[in-house]
Order: C-alpha cells, then structure tokens, then sequence
C-alpha cells in the first residue's frame, strides 16, 4: 500500500486514513489509485463489516494537490480527460461501497474531500472543521463530485456553493445535510465508535444492503409500480435469507443475534 495510505484493520472494522498530512491530505493521482484500490479491497473482504475513512493531521483532505493540478494545466485535455476518470472511478466505489462507510472530519475538507464526505454514508465532523467546494476561485467547477455532493446537500444548496467557492463551518454542513453529527474534537473518535457499534448490532447483509435500496428508491421515483415490485421482491429476499431469519427468531427468542455476538468496535 502507499506511504500516502494508511490501511488499520481492527475486528470487523477497517480504517482507511490518508496520510499525507504536510499537505493536509491533499490527493494526487497516486493518492487516488492507492485508495481506490484500498476500498476494492475491503469491499471484496468478507471479515470486513464497516470501513472508516479519516485524514491523519490537522486536516481531513484539502482536496487537490496543487503541484498535481498545475502539472495536469499542461496535460492535454485527453490527458484530463483520463485523469478525471480515475477521481470518477474513486467516488463510485467510495459511493457504491458494499459495506457501512463513516467519513471522520476535521481540520480542512475542501473540494474532492468534500465529495468524499459526500459519498460516506454516514459523516461526522468536529466542531472546528471547515469545508468548501471551491473549485470556482480557480475558473472550475466540482464536476465529478457533484452527483454525490447534490444527492447529500440539494440542488438549491449546491447552486450556491457551487458558484461561490466560499468556505462554510460545521455547523452549516451539518444544517445542509452534508454531516450527519457535529461533536467536539475531543469527542470525535467516541462519536465514530458509537456508530461503529449500532452498525455491529445490525444484520450485516440489511446495514450494506440499505444504501442500495435508497440509491433504487431514489431512480425509480417516477415509476411507482416498479419501484413497489423491486422494494417487495428486496424484503422477500430478506426475509427469506438466513440473516432474515436469525434476525426474527433472536427478536422472537429475545436474544442477540448471532452476528451482534462478536465483540463490536
């Protein structure tokens, strides 16, 4: 694995935590493989239950390296062009991850780490983080984030920071959707624990399989029926499953689930 990635496996969990924190975690296209191909890997990874993604540092991630897009001005645009494809490539699979994902935030998130946070399902920033999607100031738009930045915050919401590039604080991102909690710096890592620990309790197929569901929800809106055929074939398919019927014979009984016996996070 790259120096630029740190990979921390600790029972069911991974953490992955860029680790570039002279430039406050600012990605290149180095960065970009190494944690592409980090998230393939823990999602193929059946002892692996839920994914952390942190920054080491001050900063969670400034976004893009500055000497990577100053050398990527003088590629040509076939060059951009790929190379754009590769952040593409990143955020899908952060998005589209098959296991529970938590974004851990603080100090700078800029930019790409603004759709990193964007692709977690679930983020929690400390009260001193800022963000912004600044890719305006620099005559550019957040183009390949926007899907998952749009989907978290709204299309009203993103026109404005879109257009702007202005900074905003925790407690704006937490107003706009962007995180889901907002705790002291010292309280961060009990934060992310916590919710390591509710998603031990939950059935590991039902916690990964729930962003599906929202992500099928959200593309069949207009077609009721086939939505209602698609959600109905997903429960049967769960309630038949053996996850499905553990779940229900540990609520009957009054017990733990087998999967909740492990030792959470």
């Amino acid at each position: 694995m790259s120096d630029a990635l740190h990979v921390h496996h600790q029972g069911a969990v991974a953490t992955l935590s860029l680790n570039r924190p002279e430039l406050h975690n600012a990605f290149d296209a180095g960065l970009i493989q190494a944690l592409t191909e980090a998230l393939e890997a823990v999602g193929n990874d059946p002892s692996v239950r839920a994914v952390v993604l942190a920054g080491n540092g001050a900063s969670f991630s400034a976004g893009a390296d500055l000497q990577w897009m100053r050398a990527m001005a003088s590629a040509s645009q076939e060059e951009n062009r790929i190379d754009a494809l590769a952040l593409a490539r990143l955020m899908r699979t952060l998005d589209e991850l098959p296991k529970p994902t938590i974004a851990r935030v603080q100090g700078a998130s800029f930019g790409g780490g603004v759709g990193l946070v964007a692709c977690c399902d679930i983020a929690i920033a400390a009260e001193g983080a800022r963000f912004g999607l600044t890719e305006s100031r620099l005559g550019l738009l957040p183009a390949v984030i926007s899907p998952y930045v749009i989907a978290a915050i709204g299309p009203r919401q993103a026109r404005r920071w879109f257009a702007t590039g202005e900074h905003f604080d925790a407690a704006t991102a937490l107003q706009i959707g962007l995180v889901h909690q907002v705790v002291a710096a010292d309280a961060l890592d009990a934060a992310v624990q916590a919710q390591l620990a509710l998603l031990a309790k939950a059935g590991p197929v039902a916690a990964a399989s729930a962003k599906i569901l929202v992500r099928e929800v959200c593309a069949a809106v207009g077609d009721r029926d086939g939505l209602d055929r698609a959600n109905a074939g997903l429960i049967a398919a769960l309630r038949a499953s053996d996850e499905g019927k553990e779940g229900l014979s540990a609520f009957l009984e009054k017990r733990a689930p087998s999967w909740a016996d492990r030792k959470a996070p």
